[in-house]
């Protein structure tokens, strides 16, 4: 006869125990709060940060701030931090209520796999109704046959001659070498790059631990150079943001833009970085005023675009770099794809619809809520961000066809709910909420419009238990 399965024990994060150490340290930082009837505090910690209400003790002397200046707050966070690594969550989300006898009631709150990290606070990220789905930005493809042939200043022999000049000493990449990253990145090798691989395969043993060696080659290149084997392809996988945030972008490209306006493309291939964390890429794939080959700069620091930085590789090891002062960034101030509508932006709703439109966001508005009619109709409206009381009637947002990204506040959201006006075309949701709400009836209602997508809710575990170190109740 088989035995029983047994029941699985309890997790460490779920154990009361794991979080007393934190619970002290709130309570002692949170007195106030707590002696208020219904009095609670609220944070979150995941294996990258954290962030709970307790104000770190000063330090003296005019020094810095050190770990021992917290060291009780800090240990009893790594507590938590290492149960969560065990349990294979990247973060959770807890509320606590403490009563002045030290009776604590502690709500946790396991992020759902359909549910981004949030941005900071407790509230829920944002909620991914459809298995996989991208935002529109990153689902654009390059537009064919766009850009010039390649620039007059290309010469790969000559940019060879250059570079052995410069690293004579170098070692460069083999054929084979050349043709197996060709193969591995799908994309034919430009001549100009495999002229500059062919004097440098930039490979740390190369240079046997030779700092000053590594950094002559980056001044005789223009960068820090990648091996072939690092070289990569930046498609729109590469740089994936909070959907909030991708679905606000638009990808814009005009007749005299020297790249394309994309995420990423097939043929932005990374070949260095600019010693600050951006990268640098050869571009064939470039914009009506471009040129094949030209270099292009990825920032790290935004999530759509790149820059020109030479029109070829040529230019680039010369230090002929591309002016870029007069290049203009972002839509039409006209006629912009992506609007904001708030007291020093676009004058209203009205002024904001035209045919292209795609991104509308109501910020702070001081002549009262505004009605959505004028862009009920536009065809390419796919992103709606409403600031709070900014909307004269929610439930106008089920009229519009195209939507795939909505945010509003959760009053709002409420009234969208109960009328049954959730539009059924979005990908992706979320909840604008501010300071320090009550994360749990956010959860709530985050679980309410998942469930209408048959998405995995927040899950919420209770534990109950002592903070005065007499006993531990879990």
């Amino acid at each position: 006869m088989p035995t029983p399965a047994q029941p699985s024990p309890p997790s460490a994060l779920h154990a009361f125990a794991t979080w007393e150490p934190l619970l002290r340290v709130l309570w002692d930082a949170n007195a106030e709060k707590f002696a208020v009837p219904g009095g609670q505090v609220a944070g979150r910690i995941g294996q990258g940060g954290w962030s709970v209400p307790v104000r770190s003790p000063r330090p003296t002397g005019g020094r810095a701030a050190q770990v021992e200046d917290a060291q009780e707050e800090y240990d009893a966070i790594q507590r938590v931090r290492t149960a969560l690594a065990e349990t294979g969550l990247d973060d959770i989300t807890f509320t606590t209520r403490i009563r002045p006898d030290g009776r604590a009631v502690l709500k946790l709150l396991a992020r759902s796999p359909a549910v981004e990290s949030g941005s900071g606070g407790a509230a829920p990220g944002g909620l991914l109704l459809v298995e996989g789905a991208l935002p529109e930005p990153w689902r654009r493809t390059p537009e064919p046959g766009t850009g010039l042939g390649p620039a007059p200043t290309a010469d790969p022999a000559a940019l060879e001659r250059l570079l052995r000049e410069r690293l004579p000493d170098a070692k460069g990449a083999t054929e084979a070498e050349l043709a197996e990253a060709q193969e591995r990145l799908g994309v034919p090798l430009p001549e100009e790059l495999k002229a500059l691989y062919r004097v440098t395969r930039a490979r740390w043993e190369d240079h046997d631990d030779d700092f000053e060696s590594m950094d002559r080659e980056a001044e005789a290149v223009g960068c820090e150079l990648f091996p072939p084997s690092e070289m990569y392809v930046a498609v729109p996988s590469t740089r994936m943001t909070l959907w909030a945030h991708a679905a606000a972008e638009a990808v814009i490209t005009r007749p005299d833009d020297a790249v394309q306006g994309l995420v990423g493309s097939p043929g932005w291939l990374v070949f260095g970085d600019n010693g600050g964390g951006d990268r640098l890429a050869v571009d064939l794939t470039p914009g009506p005023a471009g040129h094949l080959g030209q270099v292009v700069r990825i920032s790290h620091e935004t999530s759509i675009g790149a820059d020109l930085i030479a029109d070829s590789l040529t230019d680039l090891v010369h230090e002929r770099l591309a002016d870029r002062s007069s290049r203009r960034r972002g839509p039409d101030a006209e006629r912009p794809v992506v609007a904001h509508v708030n007291t020093s932006g676009v004058p209203g709703v009205a002024a904001a619809a035209h045919p292209a439109l795609e991104v509308l966001s109501l910020g702070v508005w001081e002549d009262g809520p505004m009605s959505l009619a004028p862009v009920l109709d536009l065809p390419r409206l796919r992103t709606l961000s409403a600031y709070p009381g900014t909307l004269a009637d929610p439930v106008e947002i089920g009229r519009l066809k195209h939507l795939e990204f909505l945010r509003l506040s959760p009053q709002d959201w409420r009234t969208l709910l109960a009328a049954g006006a959730v539009p059924k075309t979005l990908s992706a949701a979320s909840i604008h909420a501010y300071g320090d709400e009550d994360p749990l009836p956010l959860v709530e209602l985050a679980n309410e419009i998942l469930g209408l997508w048959g998405r995995p809710p927040i899950v919420r575990t209770r534990l109950e238990g002592d903070v005065t170190g007499l006993t531990v109740r879990g």
